[in-house]
């Protein structure tokens, strides 16, 4: 039997369960978010609107708030445990373990999903099914389909149209790579300076409105705009949560897990301010959420503690959830979403019953895919490659 090295201890360290807990909350908050989307898609699609979101603008933002968390952790994680015995093989090696086998069973769900919606683009256009599995390998390796072409499959010009919001997770691999390649090897002040200069063209990117969107809601597809704003909204948070990690020092907070979770809810759910030329005053709020606010929660969360088996409990099962209920919530959102339009329904009060109903099937999904599948799978991987232990980082 060969010997385990050392580095296949490195995460036990102790997980800060309030972070593990506002991870899930966000994985919530945009299940809600994407509920109300289907609103204003289906409005698009009929032509009685612009598609505008009326109700939780800024759930988007979750996606920015992820980001952040996912610096803090793997800096926390990780930053100490470069040595002869753990580098960038054993470093990727336990990143693709923790992410990728959700990745493969989201791939899964999108296209049967869409087949399930008949293999027909919005405009009705049918897809023929060589070109539905060619999506679907695509996905399963991680590589973003260019807008326009022919098996980009839904038409909206989505990097992975069998699973959406698979976008943030392309950016939170580039993060990775980034990461151990460069950033890791940063002094603290090398890295505070380029937080703050990420910050700078982060803000400059949302209040110049260089997305013409009104709001940085940018990442989703592959063109020359939403490459760079979805970079910078991966790396201003990424390498600020990774700045946090180094400096961290926590302060007495009580009932931290409740007030930040309220702070999220309420951020997201201010409506959309606005856009005054020169300055995008909508771009202005969610900078000032991405820099200024969320750093504050995170510095919170990790300072504070469950005092009780409830909020324990709750906290453990918001974390467990929450990156299978992001990865598997989305093509369900595309049956939802093809509903609505057939019915013409515009509105969350036309629709409560079954708008519930596909939130709380998300949540028992996922939890199910996390016990069935992701946990299991990660464990054989983990015991395969000897050196790697399964964790929820």
């Amino acid at each position: 039997m060969s010997k385990i090295s050392s580095t296949a201890f490195a995460d036990t360290k102790p997980h800060y369960n309030l972070l593990d807990g506002l991870r899930g909350v966000a994985a919530l908050l945009v299940l809600w978010y994407h509920v109300n989307e289907g609103f204003g898609f289906a409005g698009a699609v009929n032509g009685v609107s612009d598609g505008r979101i009326l109700n939780f603008n800024h759930g988007y933002l979750a996606v920015d708030f992820f980001f952040i968390l996912s610096g803090f952790v793997i800096g926390y994680a990780y930053d100490d445990r470069w040595n002869k015995s753990f580098g960038m093989k054993e470093f990727f090696k336990r990143r693709l373990i923790r992410l990728h086998p959700m990745v493969v069973m989201g791939a899964v769900l999108g296209i049967i999903t869409f087949f399930l919606q008949g293999s027909v683009q919005w405009n009705g256009t049918h897809i023929a099914t060589s070109l539905t599995m060619l999506a679907l390998l695509l996905t399963m390796f991680f590589i973003p389909v260019v807008p326009g072409v022919n098996y980009e499959v839904r038409g909206n010009g989505e990097m992975f149209p069998l699973n959406g919001p698979f976008w943030s997770l392309f950016f939170e691999y580039i993060g990775n790579i980034l990461y151990a390649l460069f950033i890791r090897r940063l002094s603290t002040k090398a890295l505070g300076v380029l937080v703050v200069v990420l910050g700078i063209a982060l803000t400059w990117f949302a209040t110049s409105n260089i997305s013409t969107y009104g709001s940085i809601d940018v990442g989703w597809t592959l063109d020359n705009v939403n490459f760079l704003g979805g970079s910078l909204r991966m790396l201003s948070p990424f390498t600020m949560g990774m700045f946090l990690s180094r400096i961290f020092r926590p302060v007495k907070v009580r009932g931290a897990f409740w007030i930040c979770s309220a702070v999220l809810l309420t951020l997201f759910s201010v409506p959309f301010i606005g856009i005054l030329k020169p300055l995008c005053i909508n771009g202005v709020y969610e900078s000032f959420c991405i820099i200024a606010v969320f750093p504050i929660l995170v510095w919170l969360g990790a300072s504070g503690a469950t005092t009780d088996k409830i909020s324990t409990n709750i906290c453990k099962f918001l974390g467990d959830i929450s990156f299978p209920l992001y990865v598997v919530h989305y093509p369900f959102m595309y049956l939802f979403y093809a509903w609505l339009i057939k019915n013409k329904l515009y509105a969350f009060g036309e629709t409560w019953a079954l708008s519930l109903g596909v939130m709380i099937w998300n949540v028992l999904l996922a939890y199910a895919c996390l016990k069935l599948y992701d946990e299991p799978v990660r464990n054989y991987l983990a015991k395969r490659f000897r050196s790697v232990r399964s964790s929820n980082r």
